[in-house]
């Protein structure tokens, strides 16, 4: 089903005929405040494509459909900023030789060794002290919960098994254990939250979290594809209940839904990204009691492992599923592969160009659009059943595409979106809809600031039809 109806950035007028039905309590805690104005899910570019137009002269184009990226395309700059394990700090690991880094365990390095140096590396890659933008810290050899070290991670355990049986010879191998668990648990602990404690303070204003937290390990639909339904185990959500003190330190969550090549265009793929990113939400309105922290999605434009773009139906998947479950933004994530020749650059470029672009437009527009005609500008718009499938789509029969001629885009954008909401699309919006209000707002619409003690429309008020002008 060809759902890209061809959008862009640019100006459209609608007039919306709507119906206030009072200003009762909303149900979903409210978000923290955009980190862009009026922009409630946002596409941010994370690949290191800098060489595409530096050195082969391949512009990527990416603010043309709406695409937030650093400047020249580079992975970390002022909007986004990823930290590796070897950029931060003395993060402790084993090498893939299972050699020792930095001591290889938590309980293994001194951590105001590695908050030093994290210190000076936070301020070398962010220089800049009013920093906004999103920054993601990305340690993946460990889990900080024990039992979540399995496979190849099975080594922290052993290490630390055989660390404590060199420091109690004498001791029976389930003291040993349970002693390591909770040394590696508690080092673990330390590292993370006192990393987040010490960027936060050099950077206040940044979105801080972990790349791949939370989790929900439903990777099932590699063992039994036919009978696979997406859900994260009952255990796991109990698992991520128990990192509430990594919740409550984070500033935003970065979830990933990378999708492995044989995901390609099957039901499982929608499976596997709703219940991760839904999983994220739950978390996210849990973390704080004043506001459901910002979720940022980490996709990637190609499958995983792979040079193959996503199909137009995976876009949907991964992209559009997101907005619908009220998540923040997307982060597309990709490697340097996607700059090592100008092929490659030309590839990713015809992508962006093509369906990827004109698909994050139809979102990101329809995103906002929904905001203005539900949420007065206020909210975002949330799936009032996560599960019904609804997607922020602008409808094609309605908004076109067009193309500016070359002395009208000197400037900005070089598409404007074309188009009109109809009656039924509003309603539409609204029977499938809700609005997740910004803090400072309240109500059904987001309609009443916080700070004004209104009083509730009476019950037997009238539904009130009125015209709302909406321009992008």
């Amino acid at each position: 089903m060809k759902l890209f109806c061809p959008p862009v950035i640019g100006w459209l007028t609608v007039v919306v005929l709507l119906g206030c039905e009072g200003t009762a309590g909303q149900q979903l805690k409210p978000a923290r405040a955009l980190l862009l104005p009026h922009r409630p899910f946002i596409v941010v570019w994370n690949a290191p494509t800098e060489a595409c137009l530096l050195r082969f002269r391949v512009d990527l184009d990416l603010r043309v459909f709406d695409i937030v990226a650093n400047y020249n395309d580079t992975l970390s700059g002022p909007n986004v900023t990823i930290f590796y394990h070897s950029h931060l700090g003395y993060y402790p690991y084993y090498s893939h030789s299972r050699e020792p880094i930095n001591g290889g365990l938590p309980q293994n390095q001194s951590l105001s060794k590695h908050l030093s140096k994290a210190r000076a590396d936070i301020d070398k890659l962010i220089p800049y002290k009013d920093f906004q933008g999103l920054a993601v810290i990305d340690w993946e050899n460990w889990r900080p919960q024990w039992v979540r070290n399995w496979g190849s991670k099975d080594i922290y355990r052993n290490k630390s098994k055989e660390l404590m049986k060199l420091l109690h010879p004498q001791w029976p191998d389930s003291k040993v254990e349970k002693e390591a668990k909770e040394q590696f648990e508690k080092a673990g602990q330390a590292f993370m939250n006192s990393t987040l404690l010490l960027s936060e303070s050099r950077r206040p204003r940044g979105l801080w979290g972990f790349y791949l937290f939370p989790d929900c390990y439903n990777y099932g639909y590699k063992q039994r594809p036919q009978r696979y339904t997406g859900e994260c185990p009952n255990v796991e959500h109990v698992r991520n209940d128990r990192l509430m003190w990594l919740w409550r330190q984070s500033t935003a969550l970065y979830p990933s839904v990378y999708l492995d090549y044989e995901l390609k265009s099957t039901p499982n793929a929608v499976k596997f990204v709703h219940y991760r990113v839904k999983e994220a939400m739950r978390i996210a309105s849990i973390a704080r009691s004043d506001y459901a922290i910002p979720v940022f999605v980490y996709s990637r434009p190609f499958y995983a492992y792979t040079f193959h773009v996503l199909s137009e139906s995976d876009l949907v998947h991964t992209i559009g599923e997101s907005a619908a479950l009220g998540a923040a933004g997307v982060i597309l994530w990709g490697s340097s592969e996607y700059a090592q020749s100008q092929r490659n650059c030309l590839i990713v470029k015809k992508y962006i160009d093509g369906p990827l672009g004109h698909y994050v437009i139809n979102v990101t527009s329809a995103a906002k659009l929904c905001s203005k005609a539900l949420c007065k500008k206020n909210g975002r718009c949330v799936r009032k059943s996560l599960d019904s499938g609804a997607l922020l789509h602008l409808n094609p029969r309605f908004f076109h595409i067009n193309r500016k001629p070359a002395s009208q885009s000197h400037q900005g954008s070089r598409f404007s979106v074309s188009g009109h909401l109809t009656y039924d699309d509003i309603l539409d919006m609204k029977h499938k809809f809700t609005c997740q209000c910004y803090q400072g707002w309240t109500g059904i619409y987001c309609e009443v600031p916080e700070t004004l003690d209104l009083p509730p429309w009476p019950q037997d008020t009238f539904l009130r039809e009125f015209f709302i002008v909406l321009s992008l």
